[in-house]
This record gives C-alpha cells, structure tokens and sequence, in this order.
C-alpha cells in the first residue's frame, strides 16, 4: 500500500504522485458486469500527471456500454478517496470490442463477434430485429456486417432500400471474391443482391448450404467487431451450417408475446443448446411487445399479450434484451429501406428501443468474452 493512504483522510495537501499511485487507486474501480476491477482487465493507460491534473485513457468492451457514465464517475470517487480530494480528473473514454474467437481461424480471422439472430419460426419481426440491431451498434461506434442467410425469403435488400444492386467483385490471386455493399455504415450481403428478386430461389440443401459457405469464406469482409447473421425461420440446415462453418459468439432469439410464437421459440433456443452445436444464447428480444398509437404514445394496448417474452426470459434463466413495440414507424422504416434505428433516438422512441437494444446485445457479448477468458485461463492453469 502507498505510504501516504492512511494519512490522506487527515489531510489534504499536493503530493507528487506516480503512476502506480493512479492504478492502486482505480485497481478499487470494477466493470459492472464481468466484476473484475479495470487494471486487471487492461482497460487503463496513458496515464498523465501534471499539477494537480491527472489524466488516462478508459478502454471500455464496447462502444455501446450503457454503463458509461458510471464506470467514469467511480473512477473519479476513486481517485478523490484514495489519492486526494482536490485532483482534478480528465477521462479520455474510448472502446475496443473484445473478442473470444481465435484468431488463428481460417474463417473470418478479422470479425471478432459473430451472432446469429434466430426466432423459430417466420413473421416475428426477426429480420427488422437483425437489421435494426446491427445499424444501431454501428452507430453507437461498431464495426458491423450484415449476412442475410434466409436463402428463400430475402427481406434484408427491401429494408435497407438496396433492392436491385449488385455487389462487386474482386479478384485476388486467380480467385474472385464478393465484396458486400456498403449502406447506412454497415456491410451487407443478401442472395437477394446476386438474383432476380421476382424469382422464386428453387435450391435444394446442398446448394443452400454451399451458398452461405460462399457468404462467409469467399467474401471480403474485412475487420468487423459484429457480424449478424439473420437466419431463416425453423431449426434446419441454414442453422447448423452456419455454427459449423464459423466460430459463433452467440445467439439472440426473437419472438413475440403470444404462446404460438413462445413455442417455436423455444425449439430454436433448444437447438442452439444442443451438445453438438453448443452456442451461447445471449438472450431473449420481445418485439411487438405492446402497441403505442402515434397520437397516444404514453397508451401501451398489449394486442398479442403481456410479457410473454419476458417470461420465457425468466423461465430460461435469460437476459431480456430488450422489449419492440409495434408502431407503424418502424413497418414503415422496413417498407422504405430507411430502417427506424436511422434515426435520432432521443426524439424517436421506437429508435431508441433498438439503441438500448444494441447496448444490451453488447454487453452480454462482452460478459460472454470475459468469461470465457476467464474459463481458458482456469484450464490454462491446471494443466500447469
């Protein structure tokens, strides 16, 4: 312990302080959710001390941490209670997405989270979830790409206002490769974007399966921190081809309150827990979770019942990610590809349902990272 600890509740005079000083002080300073402290978890450097100003750099795990405020208000308590009461306190914040892949995979070595959005069955809304969700953690600072892997039903290329375009292509040494089209700050590629979308996609397993091993080892993709994956409805081929073929951080299952859907949802959280695939579900979304009129926007008319999600959260001992409404701002957003998390969401509350949502997707994939780490190194270190 610094020599001067004991004496800092008595007095309040400058000292000339070290950098060790600085991290004894927020080594007191916990991440909120992977309850280890902040030097421990490296998220501390460029420590500076002029005067009675000091100063570092706060890495947090993800741009999107709804925790922010907080963690930077502790560390100020903290250097105010175990150096002294007057220092003034700059906190440069910034973030990095950690990640559990290993980098050593031939597939994808650049995305550091991969992501499947699920739901079990079709007209839940998990395509808006999928497209929402991964403009609302660009936004909040994420790299983010965008796989739509319903081979049969595309929808991603009419939500993003891309219907009709076409991805280039590249080659590099003797052999080509798609680069997915760029729009609203994230990467996309759909089967949408390489047929004619009048035509039915008349494709047998095989093929299907081949074309989404093209999506993700024949495509250019570049660094990613998050890359969704939208899978089809049902617990079929699409799924298990996809967790093979990549190292997949987790999975989101999309539902909405009424039981019909709770039942096919579960069949698809049962899937990814089965031994053979063994993916971590992050968690649960409700959308359509109650109906909010335009001229009545406080009003919340459960049209479908109440909470049905969420207690399908409970019941698996799950995080509720998050809680969709149904207004028509955010069908509309679909039909015009100008998706509602476009827009501004402290003046748009259907906006900000997706924001808190990408916050919430965020955060479990980092907790996920951390104790996976953390298991690793417990292995690690019995086997020494």
């Amino acid at each position: 312990m610094p020599r001067y600890i004991s004496l800092l509740s008595h007095q309040n005079f400058n000292m000339a302080f070290t950098n060790e000083d600085v991290l004894y002080a927020l080594r007191n300073v916990l991440d909120p959710d992977i309850k280890k402290d902040l030097v421990t978890l490296n998220m501390i450097d460029n420590i500076a001390i002029e005067g009675n100003t000091i100063s570092f750099r706060l890495t947090l795990t993800t741009p999107a941490c709804p925790l922010k405020e907080k963690i930077k208000n502790d560390c100020i308590a903290a250097i105010h209670e175990h150096l002294q009461k007057d220092l003034e306190v700059e906190i440069d914040i910034t973030a990095s997405v950690t990640s559990n892949r290993n980098p050593n995979l031939n597939v994808l070595p650049s995305v550091k989270n991969i992501i499947c959005v699920a739901s079990g069955k079709g007209g839940v809304g998990k395509s808006t979830v999928a497209v929402n969700l991964a403009i609302a953690l660009s936004k909040q600072g994420a790299k983010v790409g965008l796989i739509d892997a319903d081979i049969y039903g595309p929808s991603v290329p009419l939500m993003l206002g891309i219907r009709g375009k076409r991805p280039s292509v590249r080659l590099i040494k003797d052999k080509h490769y798609i680069e997915p089209f760029e729009v609203d700050g994230i990467k996309v590629l759909s089967i949408g974007l390489l047929t004619d979308e009048r035509a039915a996609v008349v494709w047998r397993g095989p093929m299907v399966t081949s074309a989404l091993r093209q999506f993700v080892t024949d495509c250019i993709w570049g660094k990613l921190d998050y890359l969704i994956i939208d899978t089809p409805p049902g617990t079929g081929d699409v799924h298990i081809t996809m967790i093979q073929t990549v190292n997949v951080t987790g999975a989101v299952i999309v539902t909405t309150p009424q039981e019909v859907a709770l039942a096919d949802a579960r069949k698809a959280l049962s899937m990814f827990k089965l031994d053979t695939l063994n993916v971590p579900v992050l968690g649960i979304v409700e959308n359509m979770a109650y109906f909010s009129p335009a001229e009545l926007p406080e009003n919340k008319y459960y049209l479908f019942g109440k909470d049905g999600g969420k207690k399908f959260a409970e019941e698996y001992e799950l995080p509720l990610l998050g809680q969709i409404p149904l207004v028509q701002s955010i069908r509309e957003g679909g039909d015009d590809g100008k998706p509602v998390a476009l827009r501004d969401a402290a003046l748009d509350a259907s906006s900000k349902s997706f924001e808190e949502l990408a916050a919430n997707v965020a955060r479990q994939v980092a907790i996920r990272n951390a104790q996976n780490a953390s298991l690793e190194n417990k292995v690690v270190d019995s086997s020494n």
